[in-house]
């Protein structure tokens, strides 16, 4: 039972850390953990009593638990979630909670896209000038889907004579 809750432990260390390696878990995760895994039911066991077993089971000036500072931690945890049960017991059951479980994501933010965000962004729906802005697929011409370029020659536009300069200076 002990390697199910060593993967859930693993799972739930490299949550939110990039460099995170998996063997060390910071308070934030193990009390998302308890969470998660149903430990913490805000009745017999809160956040506090989270905190303060974490606190507790971590090195003086540590601030992560590696796994075996974490059994020691979910033992305390068992003895104040299941009272009446041998520690043994406790401990059997809290593992039972936590089988399987990975980190949750509710609540996340996800990308919505509002009614009026996906007619904006609809190319086939354009008209007029903007319509000649986009190919068939959608995909913006740049600057030479702009039908009024600036002509920088240097000349005037109507200048009948427009690059004629260098012709005349051969001579």
């Amino acid at each position: 039972m002990a390697s199910e809750a060593e993967r859930t432990f693993q799972r739930f260390a490299v949550f939110g850390g990039s460099s995170s390696s998996g063997t060390e878990m910071n308070n934030k995760n193990f009390s998302k953990l308890c969470k998660d895994c149903g430990i913490m039911d805000d009745k017999q066991v809160t956040s506090t009593d989270v905190d303060i077993v974490f606190s507790k089971v971590k090195a003086k000036n540590a601030r992560t638990i590696t796994f075996q500072q974490f059994q020691e931690a979910m033992k305390e945890l068992g003895q104040k979630k299941f009272k009446g049960k041998s520690p043994d017991e406790a401990l059997e059951n809290i593992y039972r909670l936590m089988e399987g479980k990975d980190p949750a994501t509710t609540g996340v933010t996800k990308a919505m896209t509002v009614g009026g965000v996906s007619h904006l962004t609809d190319t086939s729906k354009y008209t007029g000038t903007h319509k000649e802005r986009f190919d068939q697929s959608g995909k913006g011409k740049g600057i030479a889907g702009r039908e009024d370029m600036t002509d920088n020659s240097g000349y005037v536009s109507g200048y009948k004579g427009a690059g004629t300069y260098d012709k005349k200076g051969s001579n």
